[in-house]
């Protein structure tokens, strides 16, 4: 279905993307988009306006647009689980009503929530209280969704932060949980475990260490636990009191959970007001999503330009590079989003996928990438398509010369990937430090660029609790399209079950409860010499 869109990009191939500016010089207004405070600037590739027209037709060809209806209304699109995907429910403060099967889910989404600001508030204000006095930390437990969603959002609103101190486990290596607990007042600590089946291995693995840490101070840790779950009888066995689980229904898929109960962390260290300031971020993307035309829409064209660099011009990883400290673990949270929804190999009708999937995402906070792995992007031999994201401006204006010096080095980095050094270029900077001859040389092509190396940038007034609420709903959208247009179902994941299943069984053979003798040589040898060091 790319054939199209593959012959035009054969067609760009002499024409690098300096030279598509030098012909429109309305190239950078024509191939950005704004939205309420956001810029989105894609001019920065070698999409031109037979590119974008092939792109929106391949879209329309592909009936995003269905698809995306499809969702709102809540019809089951998850066909594999046979299940309705709407975590934009969660975000959808209007109340309009939103059916599944029939019913209106939104009364019991904003019982939910107001229960959840309730707890929070009291929390906050003290009346909620430890066995030790009012709560000063808090410590969420989950894996995956239930994880680097609330990890990411909480760390990136940290100038909103007026509740108790957040702490987040998620590794089942023991490592993990004993460094956070670490230091902590048992009597004065919250925990909540977050597994909607409250069966997680890893997860209810960390929950019962610090139900057991917290029962050595304490006289009854379960009082101090809340569950973010929807099964209430293993709530209730595990001592959480059913006023202190909050739950939500299988339409909600753990990656895109954030929205809801699995947000109770980031609801209890900012509040209320700028939780719902977050939500209502999420909403208006959700908004411009169902309403805009498809080349002035940021989730399809942003999934469009992806698309156009992983499918059709073949380079096989993303770089997302935020230029902010407080989104270090927005890329974690992107590669889950990202490579756990379209990383399949079949389609809706499980037949095998013609082509790639979703790409490999990956990246690292500016400017600390730039002394890291930006070598490679600039002058390595395989190109990484870039994301850029950046606020104008900071929090902290006493360090508003810190901020400008991070903006510049975003702009000139997109700028840099662009243009690039020719061996011309290099040649007079090394005639201009006194070299000549071979050695001006040798030295002149270490010092070439190729440039023309597509990025986007992403810029927004200020991280704010609803620009970030955007931002995640943006990346949400864009996955879908993406999955869409690729013929998956991006909202189950099957492909963690496996490895689960045989962890399951190595368990027992590690403790020499049960035998070996039907695993392969590597994995026995793996499992003697384990054994061997543990003494076993």
């Amino acid at each position: 279905m790319y054939d199209r869109l593959k012959a035009l990009a054969e067609a760009l191939n002499a024409q690098d993307i300096v030279t598509l500016f030098a012909q429109d010089a309305g190239r950078a207004e024509a191939f950005s988009l704004r939205h309420d405070g956001m810029l989105l600037d894609y001019s920065k590739t070698r999409i031109t306006d037979a590119v974008r027209a092939g792109l929106i037709d391949l879209a329309e060809t592909r009936q995003v647009a269905a698809r995306r209806d499809a969702m709102f209304a809540g019809q089951a699109i998850n066909e594999t689980e046979g299940r309705a995907v709407l975590h934009s429910a969660l975000r959808n403060l209007e109340a309009k009503p939103v059916l599944v099967e029939g019913r209106d889910v939104m009364p019991e989404v904003l019982e939910t929530l107001a229960r959840m600001e309730r707890f929070a508030e009291d929390l906050r204000a003290g009346r909620i209280k430890g066995q030790g006095g009012a709560i000063t930390d808090v410590v969420n437990i989950g894996i995956g969704g239930s994880h680097l969603g609330p990890d990411m959002a909480t760390r990136a609103l940290a100038p909103y932060h007026d509740g108790p101190r957040c702490h987040f486990v998620s590794n089942v290596d023991g490592a993990d949980i004993h460094d956070t607990l670490r230091g902590l007042d048992p009597g004065r600590t919250l925990v909540i475990v977050a597994s909607k089946t409250f069966t997680t291995i890893e997860t209810m693995t960390n929950a019962r260490t610090a139900r057991d840490w917290m029962a050595g101070a304490v006289d009854a840790p379960a009082e101090q636990f809340v569950a973010v779950s929807s099964a209430l009888d293993r709530t209730a066995e595990f001592g959480i009191a059913p006023e202190r689980v909050f739950g939500f229904a299988d339409w909600v898929g753990g990656r895109y959970s954030l929205w809801g109960p699995i947000g109770l962390p980031l609801l209890i260290a900012v509040g209320p007001a700028d939780f719902r300031a977050f939500l209502s971020g999420g909403a208006d993307m959700d908004a411009h999503f169902c309403k805009a035309p498809m080349s002035e829409n940021m989730p399809v064209m942003l999934a469009l330009t992806g698309l156009w660099h992983h499918q059709v011009c073949g380079y096989p990883t993303r770089a997302v590079l935020p230029y902010d400290q407080r989104l270090a673990r927005l890329p974690a949270y992107l590669q889950q989003l990202e490579m756990e929804s379209n990383g399949k190999r079949v389609t809706m009708a499980g037949d095998d996928l013609q082509g790639p999937c979703g790409p490999i995402v990956w990246g690292e906070p500016g400017t600390n990438g730039q002394h890291a792995f930006y070598q490679l992007i600039h002058q390595g031999t395989q190109v990484v398509p870039c994301e850029f994201m950046v606020a104008a401006t900071g929090h902290e204006p006493e360090l508003a010369h810190h901020h400008r010096l991070l903006v510049a080095n975003c702009l000139a980095q997109s700028e840099a990937l662009m243009v690039g050094r020719s061996l011309e270029q290099a040649r007079e900077m090394m005639a201009a430090a006194g070299l000549t001859g071979d050695a001006l040389e040798r030295q002149a092509r270490h010092r070439v660029f190729p440039g023309n190396r597509p990025s986007t940038t992403l810029i927004y007034d200020r991280l704010t609790p609803r620009r970030l609420g955007q931002v995640i709903a943006l990346y949400e959208h864009r996955v879908f399209v993406e999955g869409v247009i690729l013929g998956i179902n991006s909202f189950d994941q099957w492909g963690v079950e496996l490895g689960k299943v045989l962890a399951g069984e190595l368990e027992p053979i590690l403790t020499g409860e049960a035998s070996a003798e039907e695993k392969d040589g590597s994995t026995r040898a793996l499992v003697e010499f384990v054994r061997g060091c543990a003494g076993g």
